[in-house]
């Protein structure tokens, strides 16, 4: 969604019977929260239910007093129910509002079992999908045409876009936001969850020790220190030096902790953060690479396509102070 829109992208969250409050809870976090100091409304959040009382998994509450399926018409991007019980199928209403978001171009967001019910519509044969490790092998029985991506946070698919686990919900829609307003925006509401402001989908679902044991062994310092210095010639040796390790060592504590490697989480970090002096107003490519560490402007327009499918100049358009201008090399 480019800046400057004159209406906000609308997001219906769609909620059935048995659905899981914690991603409901992620999504009205990132989209549905107003935040008047960015000067601007990012989306329009709507909640809507094929019921007028719509029992929560396991009983926990009822939801009430949201509006019905017609407001899922207006959708944007229709995030789909997500449920536990994974075999119950689906209402027939409900697939039926799922289809007709997508055939009039509606984007679709599944967290966790949310991609049984794109799969269950029909529509994630022959596409890339990510749903949650323990039913991964319940899901390829089920749809054996969607292409599985098994322990990885979430797939980005385009006009489908799903997410592994629980708490990728909110890397995907931090991704989603990332998608639609920018690098700076995307940290700014990552702030206000106190949440990593970027996670690639490719990371790993399990993380084996998220909770590091005595003596503590977090990574957390080495990472601040190093994005104090993403301009500078930062290595895995040089990393695994500060930190005091091998880089064996420092390899499996990166798997363990982040679900990545360190080569992985710099690069990351590195476009981050030209795309933030991009949306900054910086317009030399050259000054960009340096400054962010990926060295030359080709690795620069490289890296950035792969991240945001937009080069370097159609990003800032899209994203920078009064867009128009062209970077230049």
């Amino acid at each position: 969604m480019p800046q400057g829109s004159s209406q906000p992208h609308t997001v219906v969250l769609l909620v059935d019977e048995n659905s899981n409050p914690f991603e409901m809870s992620c999504a009205i976090e990132i989209f549905g929260l107003r935040r008047p100091e960015l000067g601007r409304e990012l989306y329009d959040f709507r909640l809507c239910a094929a019921e007028p009382a719509t029992r929560m998994r396991d009983g926990f509450f009822t939801l009430t007093g949201v509006a019905g399926l017609e407001a899922a018409e207006e959708a944007d991007t229709l995030i789909v129910p997500n449920r536990p019980d994974t075999n119950a199928p689906r209402s027939p209403r409900v697939l039926d509002v799922v289809r007709r978001a997508h055939a009039r171009g509606a984007r679709l967001v599944g967290f966790c079992s949310g991609a049984f019910t794109i799969a269950q519509a029909g529509l994630l044969d022959g596409r890339r999908a990510a749903c949650h490790w323990m039913w991964a092998d319940s899901f390829r029985t089920r749809f054996p045409r969607v292409h599985l991506e098994s322990d990885v946070l979430f797939v980005d698919d385009g006009d489908i876009l799903t997410a592994s686990g629980s708490a990728s919900a909110l890397d995907l829609g931090l991704h989603v936001v990332r998608r639609d307003h920018g690098a700076e925006v995307a940290n700014h509401v990552s702030r206000r969850l106190v949440f990593a402001a970027h996670r690639d989908g490719g990371q790993r679902q399990f993380v084996e020790r998220p909770v590091p044991a005595v003596p503590d062994e977090s990574l957390g310092p080495l990472l601040a220190w190093a994005q104090e210095r993403l301009g500078e010639p930062l290595t895995v040796a040089g990393l695994a030096a500060r930190a005091a390790v091998s880089p064996a060592t420092l390899h499996r504590r990166f798997r363990a902790q982040l679900g990545t490697t360190p080569l992985a989480w710099l690069t990351g970090e590195r476009v981050a953060l030209a795309c933030r002096l991009i949306e900054r107003g910086e317009e030399r490519l050259d000054v960009v690479a340096a400054r962010s560490g990926l060295g030359t402007a080709a690795n620069l327009r490289a890296r950035v396509r792969r991240e945001t499918g937009l080069s370097p100049s159609a990003y800032r358009r899209r994203f920078g102070p009064g867009g128009g201008e062209a970077l230049v090399s």
